[in-house]
C-alpha cells in the first residue's frame, strides 16, 4: 500500500459503443488533499467519478483507495469512502433526523450510536432546527447538506463531491465551502468535480482537467495558471493623439505586441518588475496614462486555453 495516496487511477478507460468517453486517463490522489476535476460538461469527469467510486465499470484500467483494488477488493473499497448524490433514495416524507437514523443503521451503527451520529450531523450541518421537518419542505441548500451528511455518517477518510453546489445560491455555497474546508482540517481527503472554476481555484490544491476524455493537464491552481502566460497590463492612454506613441514606446520596452482597443492598451508582462521601467519611460515621454490595472491569469483563462478551439 502506497501511503502517500489514498487513490491511485492507472490508465481509466470507458467505452460506450463506439464513444470512448474516457481514454487512458492516470493520476493519483494524495492524502489530505482537495483534488479538483474540472471539465466542459461531456468532457468525462463524472464518468471517471464514477468509475473511482465502483459505480461504473472500467473497459480498461484500475483504481486503488488507499491501495486497495476497487475491482478485487470492491467492498472494502467502497467501505473506505463517502459519495454524495448516491442517495436520491432518501425519504422525501419524512425528516432529516429519521433518515440519518434509517442510513446510520443501514451502515452498521446500533440504535444508541445512530442517535449519537444523527445529533452530531444534524448539528454540525446547522439543521437542528429544521431536523424534524419533513424533506419535501427543504431548500434546495438544506437538501445539500443533508445529503453530505448522510455521506459522512461512518467519518470516512475519503470524500468524494460530484458538484456539490450546483443550482445553490451564493451565501449557501459560501456555507458548503466552508464545511468543505472544516473536513479538510478534520483530516479528510475529497476528490471535487466541479463547473465552477472559482470553486476549483479557492478550495483545490491540485486540479485535473479533463477534455474529451482525456487528462490536458494537472497541477496547482498557481502552476496552471503559469503556463497560460503572463500577467496583463491594462490602461488608458488619456490623450487620443499619443496612444501611438504609448503602443510604440511598451512594444520596445517589452519586445511583445501591444493591444489597443481606442485609447484602452493590454500588454502580457512576464515578470511584474516590468511594470515600473514602463510607467517610468511613459512618464519621462510626458504620456498621460489612467485606468491602470494589473491582471493576473485565471483559472477561466487556463480553461479556455486548455479546452476551447481543441475540438
Amino acid at each position: 500500500m502506497t501511503k502517500e495516496y489514498a487513490i491511485e487511477v492507472n490508465h481509466l478507460t470507458k467505452r460506450f459503443g463506439k464513444k470512448i468517453a474516457v481514454d487512458d486517463v492516470s493520476f493519483n490522489v494524495k492524502q489530505g488533499e482537495v483534488f479538483g476535476l474540472l471539465g466542459p460538461n461531456g468532457a468525462g469527469k463524472t464518468t471517471t467519478l464514477r468509475m473511482m467510486t465502483t459505480l461504473l465499470k472500467a473497459n480498461q484500467g484500475s483504481v486503488q483507495i488507499f491501495g486497495h483494488d476497487t475491482v478485487k477488493e470492491g467492498r472494502l473499497a467502497r467501505s473506505m469512502f463517502g459519495l454524495t448524490g448516491q442517495y436520491a433514495s432518501v425519504d422525501e416524507d419524512i425528516s432529516a433526523r429519521e433518515n440519518l437514523l434509517i442510513f446510520s443503521r443501514l451502515n452498521g451503527l446500533s440504535r444508541a450510536a445512530s442517535k449519537q451520529r444523527a445529533t452530531e450531523l444534524l448539528q454540525e450541518f446547522s439543521l437542528v432546527e429544521s431536523a424534524d421537518k419533513a424533506l419535501k419542505d427543504f431548500s434546495g441548500g438544506m437538501r445539500r447538506r443533508l445529503d453530505l451528511a448522510v455521506s459522512l455518517i461512518t467519518r470516512p477518510a475519503l470524500i468524494f463531491l460530484d458538484e456539490p453546489t450546483t443550482g445553490l445560491d451564493p451565501r449557501t455555497r459560501t456555507q458548503m465551502w466552508a464545511t468543505i474546508r472544516d473536513l479538510v482540517a478534520q483530516g479528510s481527503t475529497i476528490v471535487l468535480t466541479t463547473q465552477y472554476l472559482d470553486e476549483a481555484d479557492q478550495l483545490a490544491d491540485r486540479i485535473a482537467v479533463i477534455d474529451h476524455g482525456q487528462l490536458v493537464k494537472i497541477g496547482t491552481p498557481a502552476e496552471l495558471k503559469q503556463q497560460v502566460g503572463g500577467t496583463t497590463l491594462n490602461f488608458t492612454v488619456d490623450q487620443t493623439g499619443q496612444v501611438a506613441a504609448a503602443v510604440k514606446l511598451v512594444a520596445a520596452q517589452l519586445k511583445a505586441t501591444v493591444k489597443r482597443t481606442g485609447q484602452q492598451l493590454s500588454v502580457t508582462l512576464n515578470q511584474v518588475s516590468q511594470l515600473t521601467p514602463i510607467l517610468t519611460a511613459l512618464q519621462q515621454a510626458k504620456i498621460a496614462i489612467s485606468h491602470l490595472t494589473v491582471q493576473e491569469p485565471s483559472l477561466d483563462d487556463v480553461f479556455m486555453d486548455l479546452t476551447v478551439g481543441k475540438n
